[in-house]
């Protein structure tokens, strides 16, 4: 048995945590429990680097039913060593790919680094769009044209399939039927809940004195314990951290038009290059760029 039979990659902050959620519900799939096992690719979040090979049996730790195993570790996509080690060990692989406006997503992926305060744990000030842009961690996932690149020196074109994730929100049913074609599985009538399981802004609310305290008492229960909690809170989708008593209110950011002119050259220019490899349209995801850097101020 092959250790993995397919993977969900893309970029953060576009739609990979409910599709995969919503995946799970095929008897005929299994998704990698937790979502992300980060096996395989040397980017194992968004700053950490690890370059040590993968061991491939680490997976059996990941899949406990029987079904098509999906890997869905997001950050495979940017990882620039993931293409080779991957195609050495099955070369038939299949992808799906989801993507979002790269910028538009990078601002997201910004917001949900600062809400989580990960840069300043990881020694490093995104307080300032433009230095988080200028860092290879945070613009590599944009550059979608640079990435794919890399992987079709291995792979063609037709081992993907490429899902823009505001089609995901606006027919989720399509785009399920085409996993379903793209993966030879049969049919199957999904739940289609949009809400459920997103990676939504509100479930990174800042926490109170009460939930730091709550969350420091939850860590310290064993493992053991604490995983059939976690399971079933996960399965209803209830994020506790996000409770009144427990969280302040969600931070909103202004995203005035200056961010998207940072950004805007290099990502055109990088779409262009993505179109030109995939002969996937990036036309509509351009438009939105000129139109955004242009307007006076958006909100994320």
């Amino acid at each position: 048995m092959q250790p993995i039979d397919a993977f969900i990659v893309g970029v953060p902050k576009a739609g990979t945590t409910w599709l995969a959620n919503t995946m799970s519900q095929h008897p005929q799939i299994q998704i990698s429990d937790p979502k992300e096992p980060n096996i395989v690719s040397s980017h194992k979040g968004t700053f950490d680097r690890i370059l040590m090979e993968p061991n491939w049996l680490d997976y059996e730790n990941y899949f406990t039913k029987n079904g098509l195993r999906i890997d869905a570790s997001v950050h495979t996509f940017a990882c620039p060593l993931s293409p080779k080690r991957i195609f050495n060990k099955i070369p038939d692989m299949k992808f799906i790919l989801c993507l979002r406006e790269p910028i538009s997503r990078t601002i997201s992926h910004w917001s949900m680094v600062r809400d989580t305060k990960s840069d300043i744990e990881n020694n490093v000030d995104w307080s300032d769009f433009s230095i988080a842009w200028s860092d290879d961690r945070l613009k590599s996932s944009s550059l979608y044209g640079e990435c794919m690149e890399r992987w079709l020196e291995y792979f063609s074109i037709d081992n993907f399939l490429i899902i823009d994730s505001n089609h995901m929100r606006n027919e989720p049913n399509k785009i399920l039927s085409q996993v379903e074609n793209f993966l030879n599985l049969n049919s199957h009538d999904f739940i289609i809940n949009l809400q459920k399981h997103a990676n939504r802004a509100s479930n990174r609310s800042p926490l109170t004195t009460l939930g730091k305290l709550f969350r420091r008492a939850f860590s310290n229960i064993p493992k053991t314990i604490k995983k059939p909690i976690v399971n079933k809170l996960q399965s209803i989708d209830l994020n506790i951290y996000s409770m009144p008593i427990i969280s302040g209110k969600p931070k909103i950011r202004k995203v005035n038009k200056n961010y998207y002119k940072i950004c805007s050259n290099i990502v055109i220019n990088d779409l262009k290059k993505f179109e030109k490899l995939t002969n996937y349209s990036t036309a509509h995801w351009i438009s939105e760029i000129n139109q955004y850097s242009s307007d006076s101020n958006q909100i994320s």
